[in-house]
């Protein structure tokens, strides 16, 4: 996510520079007052006429010069600076010297002004500067003033705040505003243009401009072309004037270049040779840097970096060298500086720059200060800290002790300021509190107060949120939801209060803002499922700008968008022509933009490519070409992935395999991944091991090869089963048992561990046994029929009769679930009836009988289904219409055997592969004698042992004997020579009365 929208506020950076002091007297540049020697003056020509250049001189007497208001205390007495008579003054002055008027009384007058206002502590408000504006009409800026006055009224009548547009503007004030600032700008390029360069330019003045300037967009000016035109060419001066700038200069600077360029001045050419000539005088002149000046540094080199500017080495060495001082002078920060300081850390740490031991060890100078000052923060430091620290966590550095507590310090603020947070920063701090939770931040009263406190004030204020703070207050949203926060009536009204403006701002949206919304969309219907009119008509507003801006989307917002889109489609099971627009349009993104992708993403659009198939995604060109180009990045980055990756990547692949053909790219990737299943085992999460043993089943029912390295990932798995079973809800409960059957289904060994997690899980299943869904009861009854005798019999019967009884309340079954739970009651009632003569099972029988007839009512049309009517149909005594083809296959072991046999007892009656009643065929039958032989392969026990039978197994002895035959088995490992064999043939003799 991207914190793009969290700025400084203007207050948190100021000049701190008093140049142009005045006791009622002008300084001269350098010198401290004005000369009353000779001056150079010129023409005032059109800045286009010829002549501009020629100079006249001429002489003028201080005290004739001299503003007339000595008696004037502008500290205590507003009144006496909005005298008519010091305008008249001022304006006869100029016009009795025309062209060698310099402006020193103008720069006096404007002095006094700022003198006001510092004594105030505060700008002027906004009744006092519409008084001094009227005042200003005839204030006028003239080419014939020198530097010194221009650069002191510039500066001073900005720093007082005459340039400040308040809201609503009168308009003849803003009228007065550009006027007079037009006639300074034209002044100050005529001044900068000058061929020879004018003497009195000098690096104080030009670092007072700039500041000035940028102060101006910061309190609401806009850049008009001359504006932009006196920026350009004060720039050009920097380099000249390198050597000349102390660091209070220095540090004014590149602050202001950083504002301007914030404010949307264009990084040309000039300002980038200004930067470059300033950055190594940082390091040069650090010594000299005081604290304000150093957290004015940093926040600009923060700033430059978040406008794309690139991060030169110039750059970079004046980072380090600015930030063993944040250390060294960590006591002089006040709070103001030390939110500066901290946002600006972050900004660069997002920007990818790396965090070096030094910048660590500055934010952990920081931090304590953070929770000692912390009565000294106003909102916005408030908003700007949380989203500091939210955003260095998510960069990887660590949530130290000192991070946690820096945010329990600030955390009660939010609720203690509330009113006082702007949009921007209510955005910020919800955003961060969002980052930090997703981080690991315990979800503490505090934190959930200060949520609380902040979602009432985002249905307030809803009108005032841009697209991207609605974007990002939306993705802030479903983050906590998905975090656990409680759905509050507060947070579904904050929800359904920014929802109308996704479809009024669409066309205002970034890439990166659509990517988010969709994502949280997709978040929020997962975690409510709900759908509101209200989202899904944001989603249906935002599906098409998907495809107007597909060539825009960066790696992480193509990887956000597929998962938001296959999230809605698994939730909603809805497909409309603009989803499918949309997921057309960014496949070939993936392929493109392959290399860029980090780890997460390679996991998470492998999950999206296994879901959308399995929600009916048609196997395109560019969807077998998008998980082509997917695939080798999974052993590029093996490494990088966590345990949540793994997870979501073994459960694609085994989904993929499913519905794909295999490939060597998928059977690579899979193999590349087992072996990080043991090395992360630790860091799974219930639903991860839930998911990858569901996986490692499904890989092995399409054939994928149990390699060694397939067997340690299933054990290190049922280790991590029997450690969290008290963590694993139903449907998690329900699908491991299902795994673990259908992996000892299809022959995977008796692992260490399988016993007790089978068992650990059963146990789970009677204290759960309430919140099993339809689905979650037929896997369980299927399961646990499955694993046969591995199960002790009063452990599975117990479990049968908890939930056929839920069966009996009328839940909702599919056909194949239905067909599942039937078979599982039919395996308890087999093993009941090998056990025992009683009458157990009638209760289970019942069952059955309803079962069958659901079945039969479904009409089923596939082989298996039919199969467990005639078995269900057999075992109740019922007819069966149904009739099934067996295919059958004699192993060698089986003819073996049957040869001997025959060869011991000629006249014995011997027939092969018969199927008795409609059920499955026999492996050898004597007719004469009501005889089953059934040679019993590794696949008829758990795990191969020859010892613990497979449910399938018990339930075609127990249909056998139930139908009157004697059954004899004869495991495959007693059958593998003459001798092994003999102690059978001798039994089947005595039994057949043939010896």
């Amino acid at each position: 996510m991207d914190g793009r929208s969290a700025g400084i506020s203007s207050n948190y950076t100021r000049s701190g520079n008093d140049y142009n002091k005045l006791n009622n007297h002008a300084p001269s540049s350098g010198r401290g007052r004005y000369r009353h020697a000779t001056v150079r003056q010129w023409d005032n020509p059109p800045r286009n006429a010829p002549g501009r250049n020629e100079f006249y001189h001429s002489s003028g007497t201080r005290s004739s010069q001299n503003l007339q208001c000595r008696s004037v205390n502008p500290a205590q007495d507003f009144n006496a600076l909005i005298k008519q008579e010091i305008m008249d003054d001022l304006v006869s002055k100029s016009d009795h010297f025309g062209h060698r008027y310099d402006g020193r009384n103008h720069g006096q007058y404007a002095s006094l002004i700022k003198k006001y206002t510092s004594a105030a502590e505060r700008p002027l408000n906004r009744a006092e500067q519409s008084q001094l504006i009227r005042l200003l009409q005839n204030f006028t800026a003239t080419r014939s003033w020198n530097w010194r006055s221009l650069t002191t009224t510039l500066h001073s009548l900005t720093s007082a705040g005459v340039f400040t547009l308040h809201k609503p503007m009168d308009e003849r004030v803003k009228l007065t505003q550009a006027n007079l600032l037009s006639t300074l700008f034209d002044a100050i390029i005529f001044h900068c243009n000058q061929t020879p360069q004018a003497r009195d330019i000098d690096a104080q003045g030009i670092a007072n401009l700039l500041w000035a300037m940028a102060k101006m967009l910061d309190n609401g000016q806009e850049r008009t072309p001359e504006f932009n035109e006196a920026v350009v060419a004060l720039l050009s001066h920097v380099n000249a004037q390198k050597d000349q700038f102390k660091a209070q200069g220095i540090a004014n600077l590149l602050w202001a270049m950083a504002k301007l360029v914030d404010n949307g001045l264009e990084p040309t050419p000039g300002l980038k040779e200004a930067l470059a000539a300033l950055l190594p005088l940082v390091n040069a002149q650090k010594d000299q840097f005081r604290a304000q000046a150093i957290a004015n540094l940093l926040w600009a080199m923060a700033k430059l970096v978040d406008n794309e500017l690139e991060p030169t080495p110039g750059l970079k060495e004046a980072l380090a060298a600015l930030l063993p001082l944040v250390n060294a002078q960590k006591d002089q920060f006040r709070a103001q500086a030390i939110a500066s300081l901290l946002w600006a850390m972050a900004k660069l740490v997002d920007n990818e720059l790396e965090p070096t031991p030094g910048l660590k060890e500055a934010v952990a100078a920081l931090l304590p200060l953070v929770n000692a000052q912390k009565d000294q923060f106003r909102a916005q430091g408030i908003a700007n800290l949380l989203w500091a620290m939210a955003k260095l966590v998510d960069n990887g550095l660590e949530q130290t002790a000192g991070c946690k507590e820096a945010v329990a310090g600030l955390l009660p603020l939010v609720n203690a300021q509330k009113d006082q947070f702007i949009p921007q920063a209510i955005t910020n701090l919800l955003w961060a509190i969002a980052k930090l939770v997703d981080n690991g931040q315990e979800q503490t009263p505090e934190l959930n107060e200060a949520v609380a406190a902040l979602l009432p004030h985002v249905n307030t204020q809803k009108a005032n949120f841009n697209p991207q703070e609605i974007a990002n207050l939306l993705w802030a949203m479903a983050k906590l939801v998905d975090n656990g926060q409680r759905q509050t009536p507060e947070l579904n009204e904050a929800v359904a209060a920014l929802l109308p403006h996704v479809s009024a701002l669409k066309a205002n949206f970034s890439p990166q803002g659509i990517a988010n919304l969709l994502w949280a969309m997709a978040k929020l219907v997962k975690n409510t499922q709900q759908q509101t009119p209200g989202l899904n008509e944001a989603v249906a507003a935002l599906l098409p700008l998907v495809n107007v801006q597909k060539a825009n989307f960066k790696p992480q917002g193509i990887a956000n968008l597929l998962w938001a889109m296959a999230k809605l489609v698994d939730i909603t099971q809805e497909r409309t022509p603009e989803l499918n627009e949309a997921v057309t349009a960014l496949l070939p993104h993936v392929n493109a933009q392959k290399d860029q992708f980090i780890a997460q993403h390679v996991a998470n659009l492998l999950w999206v490519m296994a879901k959308l198939m399995d929600n009916g995604q048609e196997q395109t060109p560019e969807f077998n070409a998008a998980v082509a180009a997917l695939l080798p990045c999974v052993n590029a980055k093996k490494d990088q992935f966590n345990a949540r990756d793994i997870s979501n990547q073994l459960w694609a692949m085994a989904k993929l395999v499913e519905n794909m053909q295999q490939t060597p790219g998928l059977n690579k990737a899979v193999a590349t991944l087992l072996p990080h299943v043991k090395i992360q085992k630790a860091n799974f999460k219930p639903q991860d091991i839930a998911n990858m043993l569901w996986a490692m089943a499904k890989l092995v029912d399409s054939r994928y090869e149990q390699t060694p390295e397939f067997n340690k990932s299933v054990a290190a798995l049922l280790t991590c089963v029997i450690v969290q079973k008290a963590n694993f809800n139903p449907q998690e409960i329900a699908n491991q048992l299902w795994a673990m059957a259908k992996l000892v289904d299809n022959g995977q060994e008796q692992t260490p561990g399988l016993y007790e997690a089978v068992a650990a899980l059963l146990h789970r299943v009677n204290a759960q046994e309430d919140q099993f869904n339809a689905q979650g009861i037929a896997n369980l009854l299927w399961s646990t029929a499955k694993l046969g005798e591995l199960i002790e019999l009063n452990v599975a019967t117990s479990t049968c009769e908890s939930l056929v009884y839920r069966i009996s309340k009328n839940l909702q079954f599919s056909q194949e679930e239905i067909s599942m739970s039937l078979w599982g009651v039919m395996v308890c009632c087999a093993r009941l009836a090998l056990v025992s003569k009683t009458n157990k099972s009638n209760v289970l029988e019942k069952h059955m009988d309803d079962l069958l007839t659901r079945l039969e009512n479904t009409s089923p049309d596939n082989e298996e289904d039919r199969s467990i009517m005639i078995m269900a149909s057999s075992w109740l005594g019922r007819a069966c219409l149904v009739v099934r083809h067996y295919q059958t296959a004699i192993s060698k072991t089986q003819a073996d055997f049957r040869n001997q046999l025959q060869s011991c007892m000629p006249s014995l009656k011997i027939e092969e592969e018969k199927s008795l009643n409609s059920l499955p065929p026999v492996d050898l039958l004597l007719p004469d004698h009501n005889m089953v032989i059934e040679v019993q392969g590794p696949s008829h026990y758990v795990g191969g042992d020859f010892k613990t039978r497979k449910g399938s197994t018990l339930l075609k002895i127990a249909l056998l004997q139930k139908s009157g035959f004697e059954v004899i088995e004869i495991p495959v490992n007693r059958l593998w020579n003459q001798d092994l064999m003999k102690p059978f043939i001798d039994q089947i003799k005595k039994r057949t009365n043939s010896q």
